[in-house]
């Protein structure tokens, strides 16, 4: 099999796309905006670089001019440029609820829930996809793929039937049914391969440099990871264009805490908001937890490790973007931590039962490591704080399954309901 041939460049002419390059995270070597996500000169993970005189084009009005959406930011993106043109299905501008009755549970004073399940497909994984294929359609891509642990295989698939775009998406076969039926109905190819995340994703970065497909994770990586930002973008403006004190963001990859850093100091830079301090915390399920366990032992080398744990989209053993995410936690005089499985599900219902909000594993994760973070003394009661919830929980059914039923089941009588003591106070 032939090698693909090398794709054309996106187009960036002189319009209001402020992006104008990639650039190695490590190195600094610069290259054109195409389809490519690692340094040929020191392999380090490229990412867009923008032109900051377009980027202080964007103003507060023209932002809360454009849709309810996250295209509303899109002067901040390196896609969506033409708007005939966007891969959307609407993502963005999802709720910041407050959490007054977590918070009294938990002793703080002001928390609130970014509530990504409320997104297309119930994850924060459409802001990503949205914007990926959107640059996949730029650069002349007709397929579109993914690895995945679910929200992502989802999404793409989603996405892609909308625009009309074949999609192959690639999962572990262990994968929650909830996962792979919600993938499968939008027609697209769903291949579940014999081992974990990380084995899935080796296999997607060898067919990306066979096969002319935009891989999302791998191939437009780049432009995929900035669609992120959109949820640190939201949440200031939510807040009425300030910045909170504390965030507690889940890690699978890493990529969702370092670009809603990234998206806190772009718009403290552009004076859209006081680039007042914040700390950036990270969430780990102790079965999976390469970076909390860097972070614990002051390193900077995160160890890949086998994962074993009901979050499964959180189950990356060698995440990508760990050692940025370690240095996000670190610059900010944030933390990064882990919990239990049974932690994990008692977040999960710790969230539902103080705020109505059900959040699949990787929330419980999140909720869970808040709780610690608190007990330890790491993270101040006192300061405002945002959490992610990042996907919806009826994605994530099985591990509620043993102890989520019934509160009694009687026969259907008034006697039978009162003898169970179902009308007390």
């Amino acid at each position: 099999m032939t090698l693909a041939p090398e794709r054309a460049t996106l187009p960036s002419p002189d319009t209001a796309n402020p992006a104008v390059s990639l650039s190695c995270r490590h190195c600094g070597a610069t290259y054109p905006l195409s389809p490519t996500h690692v340094c040929v000169e020191c392999f380090a993970p490229l990412e867009i670089a923008y032109d900051e005189d377009r980027l202080r084009r964007v103003t507060r009005e023209s932002i809360e001019a454009g849709p309810q959406n996250l295209w509303r930011y899109v002067g901040l993106l390196p896609a969506g440029h033409v708007a005939e043109r966007r891969v959307s299905l609407g993502a963005g501008w999802t709720p910041l609820r407050p959490a007054p009755r977590l918070a009294a549970e938990l002793g703080m004073r002001t928390l609130w829930v970014k509530d990504d399940s409320a997104n297309p497909t119930h994850s924060f994984k459409d802001r990503v996809v949205s914007v990926a294929l959107t640059a996949a359609r730029d650069l002349g891509f007709t397929t579109v793929a993914c690895a995945s642990t679910g929200n992502l295989a989802q999404s793409v698939a989603a996405h892609a039937a909308s625009a009309g775009l074949r999609s192959i998406v690639l999962v572990p076969h262990d994968l929650e049914a909830g996962k792979t039926v919600s993938t499968a109905v939008y027609g697209g190819t769903l291949v579940a391969i014999q081992g974990n995340y990380d084995d899935v994703n080796r296999l997607c970065s060898e067919l990306a440099g066979e096969y002319e497909w935009a891989f999302v994770n791998v191939n437009v990586r780049p432009f995929y990871a900035e669609g992120s930002k959109t949820l640190g973008y939201e949440v200031a403006e939510q807040l009425g264009w300030r910045l909170p004190g504390q965030v507690v963001v889940p890690i699978a990859s890493g990529s969702l805490l370092t670009k809603v850093d990234k998206a806190f100091g772009e718009l403290g830079k552009l004076g859209l908001v006081e680039p007042t301090p914040y700390k950036v915390f990270g969430a780990q399920a102790a079965g999976c937890n390469p970076v909390a366990s860097a972070f614990a032992r002051g390193v900077d080398t995160v160890s890949p490790v086998k994962p074993s744990t009901i979050a499964k989209s959180l189950s990356i053993g060698n995440p990508a973007d760990g050692p940025y995410a370690l240095d996000v936690a670190r610059r900010t005089g944030g933390a990064i931590t882990d919990v239990t499985d049974e932690q994990i599900v008692d977040g999960i219902r710790l969230l539902a039962r103080t705020e109505g909000i059900f959040g699949e594993t990787a929330g419980g994760v999140t909720v869970a490591c808040l709780r610690r973070l608190l007990d330890e003394g790491r993270l101040d009661p006192d300061v405002e704080t945002v959490i992610y919830n990042t996907g919806d929980g009826l994605k994530t059914l099985d591990p509620l399954v043993p102890t989520g039923g019934p509160t009694a089941t009687i026969r259907p009588s008034l006697s039978a309901f009162e003898a169970a003591g179902l009308g007390d106070d």
